[in-house]
């Protein structure tokens, strides 16, 4: 069955390396390397806000407080200051124009952190980018939660056998494999863009 439809997170691959953020917040804090992720996992009631963020049952302010406190920092807009480094990656946001001017179907699957007051996809046009978006906290739900790759191949209208998914995190490939999507783990926009273009059988390369 070809694939048709081209399914795609979104920080960590149509933007710049969030990790790479987290490092320039903790060295511009004067933290030690690591210390903002060992505030969010280090106890179960972080895990389950931090997933309650993503699917919209928390707020920013809450998130931002609990991991201020843990940190010993102010916690005014602390999402948007821990990811302040993070922008669009241009050459993948192109990926997505040429997949869709090829005729391919282009859906958004992104576990969102809230959108108040950091909006991680301010100045992007995701109805222009996408024909479907399925933003987490918009649903209740959160990959790699198998409902939500139900979800997002009923949004679309396609089976899963028709689908590339690209994650920056490998835990939430197996879920879309499960339902018959092709998956790509994203490192790099010279690597995805060859892996894509294979899976997807379209030139998505720009001529030299």
């Amino acid at each position: 069955m070809p694939r048709t439809c081209l399914i795609v997170d979104y920080g960590g691959v149509l933007t710049t390396s969030l990790d790479d953020a987290v490092r320039g917040f903790e060295a511009r804090e004067g933290l030690s390397e690591g210390a903002v992720e060992h505030s969010w996992y280090r106890d179960p009631a972080m895990v389950a806000l931090t997933h309650d963020l993503e699917r919209g049952r928390a707020t920013q302010f809450d998130w931002n407080r609990r991991v201020g406190q843990a940190l010993g920092i102010d916690s005014t807009n602390l999402l948007g200051r821990i990811f302040a480094d993070s922008r669009l990656d241009e050459s993948m946001v192109s990926v997505l124009a040429r997949a869709r001017a090829c005729g391919l179907r282009i859906g958004l699957l992104s576990n969102s952190m809230g959108l108040a007051p950091w909006n991680m996809y301010r100045g992007f046009d995701i109805d222009a980018a996408f024909d479907v978006a399925l933003i987490s906290g918009q649903h209740g739900l959160r990959k790699p939660e198998p409902a939500v790759y139900e979800l997002i191949l009923k949004m679309l209208e396609v089976p899963g056998e028709e689908c590339v998914f690209i994650d920056d995190n490998a835990v939430n490939l197996p879920p879309a494999e499960a339902l018959g999507m092709a998956t790509v783990l994203h490192r790099s926009a010279e690597h995805s863009t060859t892996r894509l273009g294979e899976l997807l059988g379209v030139a998505l390369r720009t001529n030299p």
